[in-house]
């Protein structure tokens, strides 16, 4: 079931017990987040808090931080119902017949049925203010001890290329500078940068952006995933929804935003006005320095009316970042296939803040396939910047990390097995001796063949039979046990 705006999933988490409201009055300066980070570390549920100092709006956090909030954000019971429509909608041939063209029709009529919706009214515009208190009446928080300030930090970036037209919808975070003005974090390999930077070839100064804080949760969540360049963001959240997304104009710039948005902010950037910006408590649980960023000023804020604040915090994982791109990973497994067919499984722990490693498991069928495998990673979209690859064979459970350390401890030979390498790393890595360029290493972990070096047998890995394993299954509660350490 796809929820049509944020408080309809709110109201839905309730009913769940997975929403802990909070009556106190609690400070948005570091109170927020030593409270949401205690809450998430113990599998907690989302929280709602009723009275932030400051404001008069309530703040929600930790929305979709545990398995079961971020499948019932998408609306599905398993990742692998959505990965098993996209790899059906990603299989289409060319039609020969009129029967081909005929069995195309029901993915033609789902196309259209992801494709946005324009409205003339909407909620996100019940209130318009122009002009004075703005960004003061937020309850923004200020993560971490030693960040620049107060940040906005899930909000939903839209833009439109300067020269193609062609939109984009990112999240990056945004400092408050002043009640009217926030930076626009977005990182130099982002669509939203080069739509900055594309500002200069188009012969223009300014280019429009809006804010959308608070649309519904498969919407926040489509701002965040990984799609092709010039995927269209809303048009992925009305493939999930299985429904057109709605959208309103904004009143004071040239862009469209979520119709059932709690709060829109509607303003401009300049090529002219870069401001320092941050440092940040980031999500590798290290502060990003300061840096000069693009100013966003704002023209106009619009609310829904009694809206809520949403945000979220990042840090050490678990946070819950985590579970949004634990949803990526599974989601797009069918798109990697794609283009590297032997692929089985690929996992990103946690501990490696989704850029610092990824373990991938494959079907091996020629030599130096992991080393193949390494390199198109590295040349991958954004699995561009990870930093330590590790590549098993078809029968590992890459998700159990016992198994990877056992297997990567046992077939490795360091003088044969690992790759070096550098290129491009991700913007936060600080581990790097220069900005956005560093060292890469890849473990080869599968079995060896001859054409590969090995010049004894590769051994036989014990396993039980599948027989005897049911067979003493079967029999567990004879042996006096009484269910304990089947």
């Amino acid at each position: 079931m796809a929820f049509q705006n944020l408080r309809d999933y709110i109201e839905h988490i309730k009913k769940l017990g997975e929403l802990h409201t909070v009556a106190a009055e609690v400070d948005p300066i570091l109170e927020v987040t030593e409270i949401a980070d205690r809450v998430v570390k113990k599998d907690g549920p989302a929280l709602y808090f009723e009275k932030v100092k400051g404001s008069s709006f309530p703040l929600l956090i930790n929305t979709f931080a545990s398995h079961n909030r971020m499948l019932g954000a998408l609306g599905v019971e398993a990742y692998e119902e959505i990965s098993d429509r996209l790899e059906d909608f990603t299989q289409v041939k060319t039609p020969e017949t009129l029967m081909d063209k005929l069995r195309l029709l029901p993915k033609a009529i789902e196309l259209s049925k992801a494709t946005p919706k324009i409205v003339s009214s909407a909620p996100c515009q019940e209130v318009v203010i122009k002009e004075g208190p703005m960004l003061d009446l937020l309850p923004v928080i200020q993560c971490w001890p030693k960040d620049a300030g107060k940040f906005i930090t899930l909000p939903l970036v839209i833009s439109k290329d300067p020269i193609s037209g062609n939109r984009n919808v990112g999240m990056y975070r945004m400092q408050v500078f002043d009640n009217k003005t926030t930076g626009m974090h977005w990182q130099i390999h982002k669509d939203g940068a080069e739509h900055f930077r594309n500002l200069k070839d188009a012969k223009s100064k300014q280019m429009p952006v809006a804010v959308a804080i608070g649309a519904d949760p498969i919407t926040v969540y489509s701002a965040t995933a990984p799609l092709p360049k010039d995927i269209d963001e809303f048009m992925f959240a009305g493939f999930l929804r299985k429904k057109p997304l709605e959208l309103v104009k904004c009143k004071t710039v040239d862009l469209e935003v979520p119709a059932e948005s709690e709060f829109v902010l509607e303003g401009y950037v300049d090529l002219d006005d870069l401001r320092e910006e941050g440092p940040f408590g980031d999500h590798t649980g290290y502060y990003s320095p300061a840096k000069d960023f693009p100013a966003f000023h704002i023209t106009c804020m619009t609310h829904r009316k009694n809206p809520v604040y949403m945000t979220t915090i990042v840090g050490k994982p678990p946070m819950e970042d985590c579970y949004l791109g634990k949803a990526t990973e599974r989601i797009f497994i069918p798109m990697l296939r794609k283009i590297l067919p032997e692929v089985v499984d690929i996992h990103l722990p946690w501990e490696g803040v989704f850029h610092n490693c990824i373990l991938v498991s494959i079907k091996k069928t020629y030599p130096n396939q992991a080393k193949k495998m390494m390199n198109s990673i590295w040349g991958l979209g954004q699995l561009m910047f990870s930093k330590f690859v590790f590549v098993f064979d078809h029968d590992t459970n890459i998700h159990d990390l016992k198994e990877v350390a056992f297997k990567v401890f046992a077939n490795v030979d360091p003088k044969r097995d690992i790759v070096f390498s550098e290129g491009p790393v991700d913007e936060l890595d600080h581990s790097a001796s220069q900005h956005l360029w560093g060292g890469k290493m890849g473990v080869d972990v599968t079995h060896k063949l001859p054409e590969e070096g090995m010049l004894r047998d590769w051994p036989e890995e014990m396993k039980m039979s599948e027989e005897i394993q049911q067979k003493i299954t079967d029999r567990w509660s004879e042996y006096g046990f009484n269910g304990k350490l089947k």
